[in-house]
């Protein structure tokens, strides 16, 4: 079964101008390779590993076998490591998707004076969704452009139409992403459906009847009928989306299961063929804290909450709680951050700006009911609910979130001092990490490869020796390193930040080569190549700090969890004024404290100023700060 099913890239718009990503030089990537993992292990195990890529690396050897079959890759395809890092980095993992793989958007808190209410909002919602799609049918969206010190270069725009065609199909070892060819510029075609998840039931509510597209009148009619049948407790059927929320191959397994009935198959056919879900949430009597709410986002509170009102395969779920609580899940393998907030922002700018236009004189009632999806479920099916009910439980007691906003300063200040807001926040993280473990972590920062075909993300190496420098001198307990010398280290690491993040946008990063170079061996089925076998090389890949700058032009924030048991999830929206953070660990992992990192980020964030402030007006002048939205 294929990986990716998606449409050629001359449909992308500005894509078949773009040029191909890049393959970087192979002793630049191992050279900064080995620059970036000496400073994660022992001098010993270092000089391991640097012999055995030596010798990777060594004329007429492994590496540039390797280099030249990429190199050819490269010529045959649009995007040489597409294929390879969405499988690596999405569809072969097998856990489950909910914290794990999942980021979520959360909206201001809602105050809906009534269930209606909250119908009111979806309904609105669902308009906007659907005037978004058409944009996008029409291919009208008008392109992205990148910003800062690389700016001005059009990006692929492919990951938008993906938005609401997309659908990711559990395997039992590999996962499939399954993309719809878009509607096309034809005004009058069926925009298609959505599923309602509501009390755990799920309805099929078609956007157009009678060859008339419904208008908000309808939706809100529709969403009542389904709320209305949704309350008939005879009627409920068990909670299949519970399934979604498990490891994937369990997911898959429980799939198989209900393939086997004529109904289930029917029911999963049309989910996989939606344009979205919305899911009607229950209100949870949990406070709805900025934490609450990211958590409610993140998995749904449990089975016993909304935890099983959900269908995570699919690429958007927006949720509404009648309780206020709202926002956007994300499956992430079509898509990048970034999209998911401009369609995102797009929609809520919708709401503000356009009235809500529900009109009394509608013939509304002419509507046929939605349609709930019906499921015949087997004992195995059964068994197989109350464990992932039991999965998700476990999931939800574990996972420790902070969503914290420092307000001492923002982006303002830092872009005051001739620095990357960025690279600034990386650089804190670097220190706050520090000061709490005494070490550097392999650190994951997103960096968007957008200005090449079918481009998506390679990772900044965030903990520099720069960095190292500046941390060890802000920790020094004998306070032997002056101020001044604490300044210089400070823009080293910033600059040392900046500069790699554009090596990464734009297409020298070396993850993304480093997994390239491996799966080139599997395909030739050469022994994998000591480099990737080595501890080394396992470990600067284990990332213990997973991050991303996701900024936002309106009220809301992104977050998501940790990507291994003894990590942290740390999410970034820098603002004019102030900072928000969205910190995740897992209370598992006696090592790792959401609270204790974000204390830490604050005192981090206090020094840095601290120590600019002292140098405010000796400042030199420096490269103007390079603006990563984009990313």
């Amino acid at each position: 079964m294929p990986v990716l099913e998606r449409e050629p890239a001359k449909d992308c718009r500005g894509s078949n101008v773009l040029p191909k990503v890049p393959v970087p030089d192979l002793k630049q990537t191992l050279d900064t390779y080995l620059r970036c993992v000496k400073l994660l292990v022992p001098e010993a195990q270092f000089q391991k590993t640097k012999t055995i890529v030596d010798k990777f690396a060594k004329p007429g050897g492994v590496g540039e076998i390797l280099q030249k079959k990429l190199l050819e890759r490269r010529e045959k395809t649009e995007n040489w490591v597409y294929d390879y890092w969405l499988e690596d980095m999405y569809l072969n993992n097998r856990l489950a998707l909910p914290v794990n793989s999942s980021p979520v958007l959360v909206f201001p808190k809602q105050s809906f004076r009534s269930r209606e209410d909250s119908l009111r909002f979806a309904a609105h919602l669902i308009l906007g969704v659907m005037e978004y799609k058409a944009l996008l049918d029409a291919r009208s969206l008008p392109p992205d452009y990148a910003r800062g010190q690389q700016g001005g270069t059009e990006l692929c725009m492919e990951q938008y139409y993906r938005l609401f065609t997309s659908y990711r199909r559990p395997g039992l070892k590999q996962d499939s992403l399954i993309t719809q060819s878009s509607a096309g510029a034809n005004k009058t075609q069926d925009p298609g459906h959505i599923i309602v998840a509501c009390k755990n039931q799920f309805f099929a509510l078609n956007l157009m009847e009678k060859s008339r597209r419904l208008n908000e009148s309808d939706v809100l009619s529709q969403l009542l009928k389904i709320s209305k049948m949704a309350e008939n407790a005879e009627e409920r059927l068990p909670p299949i989306g519970l399934l979604t929320s498990d490891g994937r191959t369990e997911w898959a397994q429980a799939r198989d299961a209900l393939l086997k009935d004529p109904v289930n198959r029917e029911s999963l056919g049309v989910i996989e063929q939606c344009v979205c879900v919305v899911c009607l949430d229950e209100p949870t009597g949990v406070q709805p804290t900025d934490s609450n709410r990211a958590l409610l986002m993140l998995h749904g509170g449990g089975h016993d909450q909304n935890g099983a009102n959900r269908w995570y395969d699919k690429s958007m779920q927006f949720v509404v709680g009648a309780d206020g609580v709202c926002g956007v899940v994300c499956e992430h393998s079509p898509f990048e951050g970034i999209v998911l907030v401009q369609c995102t922002e797009y929609l809520l700018k919708y709401m503000t700006g356009s009235p809500s236009k529900l009109s009394r004189g509608s013939s509304v009632t002419e509507l046929p009911a939605p349609r709930r999806l019906p499921w015949k479920c087997s004992p195995q099916v059964q068994g197989m609910l109350a464990s992932s009910a039991e999965n998700l439980h476990r999931l939800v007691k574990n996972l420790d979130m902070e969503v914290f906003t420092f307000r001492a300063y923002g982006k303002e200040f830092i872009k005051k001092q001739k620095m990357s807001p960025d690279a600034y926040a990386q650089v804190a993280l670097q220190l706050a990490f520090y000061r709490c473990n005494g070490r550097m972590v392999s650190t994951y920062e997103s960096a968007a490869t957008r200005r090449f075909r079918e481009g998506r993300v390679d990772n900044i190496r965030s903990a520099t020796p720069e960095a190292l420098d500046f941390v060890k001198a802000m920790t020094d307990e004998r306070a032997s390193t002056q101020d001044s010398e604490k300044m210089e280290r400070l823009k080293k690491a910033i600059d040392a930040q900046t500069d790699y993040t554009k090596m990464a946008i734009t297409g020298m990063g070396i993850d993304n080569h480093l997994l390239g170079l491996r799966e080139i061996a599997k395909e030739l089925k050469m022994d994998t190549p000591d480099v990737f076998t080595d501890e080394t090389y396992q470990l600067g890949h284990q990332f213990i700090l997973s991050t991303s700058q996701v900024p936002t032009t309106v009220d809301m924030f992104c977050c998501y969890g940790p990507v291994v048991p003894n990590g942290y999830g740390a999410c970034y929206n820098p603002q004019a004024e102030h900072i928000l953070f969205c910190v995740s660990s897992f209370r598992e992992c006696t090592a790792t404290s959401s609270l204790v990192l974000v204390k830490a980020l604050e005192q981090a964030l206090m020094d840095m100023k601290d120590l600019c402030n002292k140098f405010q007006n000796d400042l030199v002048k420096r490269p103007g700060s390079i603006d990563l939205h984009s990313k």
